[in-house]
């Protein structure tokens, strides 16, 4: 029997992904995206972000013939034919004017490939939606396709700098399925990975939106959990990595997602427990997830703490003061600058009288696009030269690879705030450095 065939509507970081992956896993496959210049790039075997290993994959896959990209949705149902499965992986960004969920791109791409769609197929859905959104793209699909579409929902749980990974050695495969057919043909998109004994849950389309959800409110409620308890650690002289280290010994509470710092910033969790907590009203349940407002202020009150820390080091004002900012990407191994709490806290500075000069690994162009009155540098040196203060605000491993002694011949201000914890704040201040990490005791222990 031959392989279904895919199709993959989005090229983003979702989209571009899985595209090169399920490839990668011997399947034909052809990407669609709207944006010719991003189609260009991926057609040539080129990742037009940065994501570790992805661009490889793509090369691999594009030289074999198994992936291809187009600008046109007709060729999408034409490729994929009888029995395909065609993957929406578009974007659902926040809302200008409200919390929700802006499902316009979700829209357009159903409304360019369903009319197209001659023979039998299943449409399936990975892009982070609102609970009750699987059910209207269906009924959408049916009221516009010639031939009977099934409909699923497949959550993504990708982590930026780990999507490769993520993709073929996922944690788990969720399913949501109103069929038989349905759920056969991502059985047999998912052969290779359910053979290697990943978990394959399947459920309503419903239960389905809510898993990627509710996932990412919590992990982003542990993380404001911390931060939370950084607040408290600074008002205590206590030190929240020492309580953050005996918290992970509760099996309870597990290990994970209780890094102290400058809080979650990217495309997903501060966008998702938004419109999870919007959608919560919209279907009579909002108190079940106010709590979720508390987690959101927390995460940009370590942003607010951050600037405050570096106002102090330099005598209670930042006006004419030049600070370097190291990072900018909202995550490190990334160069995506979408919500990033480093940027966050350069423009804060900057807007109170700071000159301000980032430097990040992958993310100084896009950053230098969005934020073009800051100052960028080539180096995390270059950046720190004559500096008063430096915020370490994102954690690559070249920040905390820096020799603090050699460090301190590139600046005479000597301050340096820690925003993620990662620094060896015994070397640091060992070299002379006046060191400041978030709930962690001014004078250090």
């Amino acid at each position: 029997m031959a392989k279904r065939r895919i199709t993959v509507t989005g090229t983003g970081y979702l989209g571009a992904t899985h595209a090169a992956c399920m490839a990668e896993l011997g399947f034909e496959v052809l990407g669609m995206d709207v944006d010719a210049e991003k189609i260009g790039v991926l057609a040539s075997g080129r990742s037009p972000f940065f994501e570790p290993g992805l661009t490889e994959v793509l090369a691999r896959n594009v030289a074999s013939g198994r992936l291809r990209f187009t600008t046109d949705p007709a060729e999408l149902a034409a490729f994929g034919g009888a029995g395909a499965v065609h993957f929406l992986c578009v974007n659902t960004p926040q809302s200008a004017d409200s919390d929700a969920a802006d499902l316009r791109y979700l829209n357009l791409a159903v409304d360019a490939l369903a009319p197209h769609l001659n023979e039998p197929c299943v449409v399936v859905g990975k892009s982070t939606v609102p609970v009750g959104t699987a059910a209207a793209v269906a009924e959408r699909i049916s009221a516009l396709a010639p031939a009977p579409v099934e409909t699923a929902w497949n959550p993504e749980f990708l982590r930026e700098g780990h999507a490769v990974a993520d993709t073929l050695r996922p944690d788990r495969l969720v399913a949501g399925v109103a069929s038989a057919e349905a759920e056969l043909a991502l059985r047999e998109v998912y052969a290779p990975l359910l053979a290697d004994g990943v978990p394959f849950l399947t459920m309503d389309l419903a239960t389905a939106e809510l898993v990627k959800t509710a996932a990412n409110s919590f992990l982003a409620t542990k993380i404001s959990f911390i931060n939370a308890m950084a607040e408290l650690c600074e008002a205590a002289d206590a030190d929240v990595v020492e309580l953050a280290e005996a918290l992970r010994l509760d099996p309870r509470i597990g290990t994970r997602f209780l890094e102290p710092g400058l809080g979650f910033g990217g495309a997903c969790l501060p966008k998702d427990i938004r419109a999870f907590t919007a959608r919560s009203r919209e279907i009579g349940a909002g108190p079940a997830l106010t709590f979720l407002q508390d987690v959101d202020r927390i995460n940009l009150r370590r942003r607010t703490r951050a600037v405050a820390v570096a106002r102090e080091l330099c005598g209670g004002s930042l006006e004419g003061k030049l600070v370097a900012v190291w990072g900018a990407a909202f995550k490190p191994d990334s160069d995506d600058i979408r919500d990033s709490p480093a940027l966050a806290v350069a423009d804060a500075a900057a807007g109170e009288g700071a000159l301000v000069t980032v430097y990040d690994p992958q993310a100084r162009d896009n950053a230098a696009k969005s934020f073009p009155h800051l100052g960028f540098a080539d180096s995390a040196r270059d950046a720190a030269r004559d500096a008063h203060v430096i915020v370490h605000a994102t954690e690559w491993q070249e920040f905390r690879d820096i020799d603090p002694v050699e460090a301190a011949g590139w600046t005479g201000g000597l301050r340096i705030v820690d925003c993620r914890n990662k620094l060896d704040a015994a070397a640091w201040r060992a070299a002379g450095w006046t060191l400041r990490a978030l709930g962690r005791p001014a004078a250090g222990r």
